[in-house]
């Protein structure tokens, strides 16, 4: 019986993982290959989740903890794909804040489920923004130090770290963060590559596509920092309905919404890691999404429509109080629809700080 192909790619917050899944799950469709995608997050409404749904993917989403604390749901959202898709292709994103992945998922999988899966080697996604700060260690890196220690093991147990949004980076700012990334992490293969234009996603596959001695890192961390460090983000979900009596442009009302709210949070006190917005009509969708103070609100998904009725799914993950961002989401989405002469209905809201992570399993040593 042929195994079935675990690749589950990581990285932080921002990262640019959900467009990388989506185009690997384009590139092995290509190839005549079924693909099954199992998307991650602390709670439900995920824009990611809606976003690969509206390009037609099928998702099943493991909600409320990480993959590492949900190990079982994670097994059984991939029976739920096998059964409906028969998939040849996992694609697994797991939450942005989480890290030790390699002792808590990967290992138990080839642990115990080596006979059905073969799990491809883990490819962390660096994200420039922030991560060329934390690596120089300087003073304004964004986030604390424990926020900084999640990006750091993220990366330090990985099999290949990918540079990505190479499209947003001169040639000297790559050379750069390879160099920096080389020094931090000596013997760890670097690819480099843009998961939005994609460039270097065949080295990517290929990699991903070998077999060998992977996923054998097993990290040596103070989970008492991880989830100090974790617990510093809020975390907020919502799903609004917004209506108008007249047609009102989607693209625009995603990138106001994400830039008014980047104004409210602008303060040396805040570092935003990720703010999403999905808007989604009976006939297309869009997507706006900002990936740190210091760069610009971005349409990465356009729909180039308009429409009196859409669903609005915005995600926010910021050094913040739950409460300042629950107040700034009411408000902001509420000022940006009343600009358009439409009006918002918040059907759900979530916003909390993650709790610590208690995984299923892990592994002390690799055992596979």
């Amino acid at each position: 019986m042929k195994k079935l192909q675990y690749v589950m790619v990581g990285g932080f917050l921002g990262a640019g993982k959900t467009t990388a899944l989506a185009r690997l799950a384009r590139h092995y469709m290509d190839q005549g290959l079924k693909v099954g995608i199992v998307t991650n997050d602390q709670a439900e409404d995920l824009v990611d989740t809606n976003s690969l749904r509206s390009q037609g993917l099928p998702v099943e989403e493991v909600a409320g903890a990480c993959f590492c604390c949900r190990f079982n749901d994670l097994v059984g959202s991939v029976e739920s794909l096998e059964q409906r898709e028969r998939p040849d292709v996992i694609l697994a994103e797991p939450v942005g804040s989480c890290t030790d992945l390699v002792a808590t998922v990967v290992q138990p999988l080839k642990d115990l489920y080596g006979e059905r899966f073969a799990v491809a080697p883990y490819v962390v996604f660096f994200k420039p923004s922030h991560g060329l700060r934390i690596l120089k260690r300087e003073q304004n890196a964004g986030f604390s130090p424990k926020a900084a220690y999640i990006f750091l093991k993220q990366l330090e147990e990985a099999d290949v770290i990918a540079i990505n949004r190479l499209d947003e980076l001169s040639t000297e700012e790559v050379e750069e963060l390879t160099s920096l990334i080389e020094q931090e992490f000596p013997g760890t293969p670097i690819l480099r590559v843009s998961a939005k234009t994609g460039e270097g996603f065949d080295t990517l596959s290929s990699v991903l596509n070998q077999e060998g001695e992977f996923g054998r890192k097993i990290l040596q961390i103070d989970y008492d920092t991880y989830a100090e460090g974790e617990a510093e983000m809020g975390w907020l979900n919502s799903n609004i309905r917004v209506t108008s009596e007249t047609e009102i442009e989607l693209d625009t009302l995603l990138v106001d919404v994400v830039s008014r709210l980047q104004k409210q949070l602008a303060s040396p006190d805040i570092e935003v890691a990720h703010l999403k917005a999905i808007g989604q009509t009976e006939a297309s969708f869009g997507v706006a999404n900002l990936v740190s103070n210091h760069t610009q609100p971005e349409l990465s998904l356009a729909s180039r429509s308009r429409a009196k009725e859409l669903d609005l799914i915005v995600n926010a993950r910021v050094s913040a109080s739950p409460e300042l961002l629950e107040e700034k989401v009411r408000e902001q989405v509420t000022a940006a629809t009343e600009s358009v002469g439409a009006s918002a209905e918040i059907r759900s809201l979530q916003s909390f700080r993650p709790g610590r992570p208690m995984p299923t399993h892990r592994y002390d040593v690799a055992v596979n």
